[in-house]
């Protein structure tokens, strides 16, 4: 039309149900578009595939009206071209934008799942009987344990047993787990007293051509105990698990 305005197509996309990770960069905004409950999974690489996380493989200006970030901005701001790089270390350092009301959820869900874990692997050492979820939750309060949502729940589980017996708020030690070490008798007898200093409890001991005990250790000693007898015995011992306490002795995290 003659006299009239010319109008180009903009380069924007429109995302729906979606959550925001926001950097700051050189006095820049810089944003991208994840599905919902995915930016901590990511963080605490529960989920490594990025395409997972993503909604749209772009970095914005502003999500919400489908702004993207110039090429320029972008090297000059991250130093790099490589658009994946950039994604990542925003998806990192960013912070993720959500309501107040979706905050307070993701963190009382955070909280239940933590207590979870401490109700699972702990007990009163007194009575040797296990907390409820509800009561890890009220000595959780009582504590001021601060919550990290980039954390994961049996990370912080850990901290948690070690603040509530820092505080003495109520008595609780990790669940022993009993296991049943076999080996042959003429192994026994260079072995015991290296076994004896890594378990806490001996229950039952039988001699014979084959040495077997019974007995309770703490869960952080069970990868001292197998490869002491794995390396020693050479395939003719075992260390069986008889009341599984479900932890990785490789980091010495809750599984």
């Amino acid at each position: 039309m003659a006299g009239g305005k010319i109008f180009q197509p903009s380069a924007k996309i429109r995302l729906t149900n979606v959550s925001v990770v926001r950097l700051r960069r050189d006095g820049k905004r810089f944003e991208v578009a994840c599905y919902k409950n995915k930016v901590s999974e990511w963080r605490t690489n529960v989920e490594t595939d990025l395409d997972e996380v993503l909604q749209i493989d772009q970095v914005f200006t502003n999500v919400s009206k489908g702004s993207l970030a110039s090429k320029e901005d972008l090297k000059l701001c991250f130093n790099t071209e490589n658009l994946h790089d950039i994604i990542k270390e925003i998806l990192m350092k960013g912070e993720q934008q959500i309501s107040e009301k979706e905050r307070q959820l993701s963190l009382d869900n955070m909280l239940r799942d933590i207590a979870t874990v401490v109700a699972e692997k702990c007990v009163n050492p007194s009575t040797q009987q296990p907390y409820t979820v509800t009561m890890i939750e009220k000595v959780m309060v009582d504590i001021h344990y601060s919550i990290n949502p980039n954390r994961s729940a049996k990370q912080q589980a850990l901290d948690v047993i070690r603040q509530i017996q820092e505080q003495n708020v109520v008595p609780i030690a990790r669940a022993q787990m009993r296991v049943r070490i076999v080996m042959p008798a003429k192994d026994a007898k260079r072995l015991k007293d290296q076994i004896l200093e890594l378990i806490a409890k001996l229950e039952d001991e039988e001699k014979g051509e084959v040495y077997e005990l019974i007995c309770l250790i703490d869960p952080g000693q069970y990868r001292a105990i197998t490869e002491l007898i794995g390396s020693e015995v050479k395939g003719a011992g075992e260390v069986v698990i008889l009341n599984l306490s479900d932890v990785n002795e490789e980091d010495n995290t809750f599984m």
